[in-house]
């Protein structure tokens, strides 16, 4: 059984549906920890309620990103690690963090991208005035919601839409999607292409049929 870890950093409305997932064993796998890179989160709650180790390591306490992140890899490998979940975690990862976890890491993200990346994305669809928007689950790389894309789910924007309602629906379908994401892959059903010879290359993923 995978052994996932979920960063967060908010509410934790998307962590709350992968714990659901998994306590209905429509994901077959296990929370291994959750960690905020802030104090007094309701993600933190929410996983010591569904009797999940949680975790604050707050980036302020050290001295660069890099060290940040190392924390980071020393706790997920001493709790034996497959998957990285990013819900709502709003940090970027170094190089230290993604080479220990390689093709092994999931963003979701409130916009279809590469539309929208970046914070306020229901805001920046509504100023674009896009009829319509959505959400991405990717592999992270070093750039800011860059990585390929592995699944996407469309959400209309309607005429009177304010930022509070489009995010109510886009909550939604991210929690779907993730959840189907995430459960894909800890079936075995995610594929990365990646050219031996050229490391940085860009990566091809798919979802296999399950």
């Amino acid at each position: 059984m995978a052994r996932l870890a979920v960063l967060v950093s908010g509410s934790g409305s998307n962590l709350q549906a992968i714990l659901n997932a998994v306590e209905a064993r429509t994901i077959a796998a296990e929370v291994a920890v959750v960690i905020s890179n802030k104090p007094g989160v309701r993600a933190l709650e929410r996983a010591v309620k569904a009797g999940v180790p949680a975790l604050c390591l707050s980036h302020q306490n050290y001295p660069s990103r890099e060290a940040f992140d190392a924390a980071l890899v020393t706790e997920l490998k001493a709790r034996n690690v497959d998957w990285v979940v990013l819900a709502g975690f709003m940090r970027l990862l170094t190089k230290v963090f993604l080479d220990e976890f390689r093709d092994r890491v999931l963003n979701l993200h409130p916009s279809l991208l590469p539309a929208f990346p970046g914070v306020n994305s229901a805001r920046q669809a509504l100023d674009h005035g896009v009829k319509v928007t959505g959400c991405t689950v990717h592999l992270v790389t070093e750039g800011m919601d860059a990585g390929p894309i592995i699944a996407q789910q469309a959400v209309p924007v309607l005429d009177d839409d304010t930022e509070e309602s489009l995010l109510e629906r886009l909550h939604q379908a991210e929690h779907e999607l993730l959840v189907s994401v995430v459960a894909a892959v800890c079936d075995g059903g995610l594929t990365v292409e990646r050219p031996m010879d050229q490391v940085s290359a860009r990566a091809k993923v798919r979802l296999n049929e399950r």
